[in-house]
């Protein structure tokens, strides 16, 4: 009784219809010490969101070659830009739970025809209104013949796409998809004004919680906020601006000397220095980012399976967590798919260290000679070290691995899905469809090891659509287990660790207690859900 009745004072505390005074009083009658009781209403308080101030934020990522261009995007830095200033029909929750963004509602009889209902009054910052119209020619922008999309895989299904008066969207997909709703929140598909039915990819104005003032690619998104934002209790900042600061030890300064209030990608080698820094709070979340080393098939010697199960066996997958993540993660099975994402099949047998095999493998392939490993700590923290003890374990195997060390601006332009072998990180998706089909179907731009025409990628390619259309749980799930299968032994993807989310933001920052694990950063929605205590 006494415990339901502090949280109901403190309730009555954040919403004002007591003061703190009242509250303190309350509580010491209720048998709180003094010191107690100040501190519960200091954290109730903090728990308030509040008007005003300017975050800035951090990110361990961005390039000059960066776009306003939703289609583009392929960073933090840019997907946290595009959640500023612009909104998805769907959105996951700081809970994890898939809810309306711009719709306000969405249904389906057959998973086949869905109809989603748009809000009304969501207007854009040039002030027009938004309406079913605008989602089409955005819908259109991304799936088009000659699109160059990163979404235009995850829209691959739909057939047809049109408006039914100012608020209503049909789209007609050529098989059932009972995760649609879920693909329409990808961070590419944030909504733009259209005219004549064509956008402008790169004006940079949405319907989001802040007007963009500035945008400098790879350096800086100034925003202020939007006064006519349509969600209430979001986006309490004056203003949020990103900055890419990709050198770690830069982005960790910068917060610890108060240059900027929030960071992602805390380096696990320095987390526990900086907890103990009394103005910093650590933000630690289990999702499914996993750290890659793509091989592509059609670059050549990768096109080899026997080349790339010996790479697979030659990697000490404990010793990357434990060196590289220091316990900040999980040993990887070549597969995207982690235990936070859908139709995780559990029953894998576990890849591990097998030298013998690998060299097996390595001498059947018929190669000989160094093979060259591209990698950046722009990849991700710790990227040239893990490319390094690659390379060890490797060389026990009798395999010559040579680290190529990139640099840092232009890696996701000039390396990544280019070059044959080199180090990514993905954030993973809140569900095994929409993960392949961002980096993995045939179709997709993302496809970074190129895993296509191979017997094993055609049969995982039939898995996918009929998975996708199959509304029985047990056999969806079944043939989820076989496209991770053909995944983790016939695909080109290498991958050791999934990595915990690891963030840090000073004192002054509050947010609610739930925050989101599909990306860092609250879900890359820090600017809308977080305030200043």
């Amino acid at each position: 009784m006494k415990k339901q009745y502090l949280k109901s004072q403190a309730a009555r505390l954040t919403d004002g219809r007591i003061d703190r005074r009242q509250f303190i009083m309350s509580a010491l009658a209720a048998g709180v010490v003094l010191p107690s009781a100040i501190s519960m209403a200091d954290k109730a308080m903090a728990a308030t969101p509040k008007k005003g101030g300017t975050l800035r934020i951090g990110f361990g990522a961005g390039s000059t070659t960066d776009s306003l261009d939703p289609g583009t995007y392929e960073n933090g830095f840019t997907t946290g830009t595009g959640f500023l200033h612009g909104n998805c029909l769907t959105e996951v929750s700081n809970t994890g739970e898939l809810i309306p963004e711009l719709a306000e509602s969405y249904d389906s009889s057959d998973a086949t025809t869905w109809m989603f209902k748009l809000r009304k009054g969501v207007e854009f910052h040039n002030g027009k209104s938004l309406t079913a119209d605008d989602v089409v020619a955005n819908m259109n922008y991304h799936r088009g013949e000659n699109s160059k999309s990163a979404a235009k895989g995850i829209l691959s299904a739909i057939t047809d796409v049109r408006a039914e008066g100012d608020d209503t969207v049909v789209f007609q997909l050529s098989g059932a998809n009972a995760d649609f709703p879920y693909l329409l929140g990808d961070y590419h598909l944030i909504i733009l004004p259209s005219k004549d039915g064509e956008i402008d990819p790169t004006a940079g104005i949405g319907t989001g919680g802040y007007i963009i003032e500035e945008f400098e690619p790879g350096v800086r998104t100034i925003t202020k906020r939007n006064p006519n934002y349509w969600k209430e209790g979001r986006a309490h900042f004056d203003g949020v601006n990103l900055l890419s600061i990709i050198d770690v030890t830069a982005r960790q300064n910068a917060l610890m000397n108060g240059d900027v209030d929030a960071v992602d990608r805390i380096d696990p080698k320095t987390v526990n220095l900086m907890a103990r820094n009394p103005n910093i709070t650590i933000l630690e979340r289990t999702g499914a980012r996993h750290y890659t080393f793509p091989m592509r098939l059609d670059v050549e010697p990768f096109g080899n399976y026997d080349l790339r199960m010996a790479l697979k066996l030659a990697v000490k997958r404990q010793e990357l967590v434990d060196k590289i993540l220091l316990g900040h993660g999980a040993i990887g099975n070549d597969t995207p798919i982690s235990p936070a994402t859908s139709f995780y099949a559990d029953d894998l047998p576990q890849r591990e260290f097998d030298p013998e095999k690998a060299a097996e493998h390595y001498k059947k392939s018929g190669h000989s000679g160094p093979l060259q490993l591209s990698t950046s700590d722009a990849a991700f923290a710790g990227a040239v070290d893990a490319a390094q003890l690659i390379a060890a374990s490797a060389k026990e195997c009798g395999i010559d691995v040579e680290v190529v060390r990139e640099p840092k601006d232009g890696y996701w332009s000039n390396v990544w899905n280019k070059k044959g072998w080199c180090a990514c990180y993905w954030n993973g998706r809140p569900t095994s469809d929409w993960m392949y089909a961002s980096a993995y179907v045939e179709d997709t731009e993302w496809n970074d090891t190129a895993w296509r025409n191979t017997p094993a990628a055609d049969r995982f390619n039939e898995l996918v659509v009929a998975a996708r259309a199959e509304l029985d749980h047990d056999k969806r799930a079944e043939m989820y287990r076989e496209t991770q299968m053909l995944v983790r032994d016939d695909g080109g993807a290498l991958v050791p660790m999934f990595a915990n989310y690891v963030m840090g933001h000073s004192k002054a920052v509050a947010h609610d207690e739930a925050v989101a694990a599909n990306w860092e950063m609250d879900g890359n929605k820090a600017g809308e859900r977080w305030w200043f205590a």
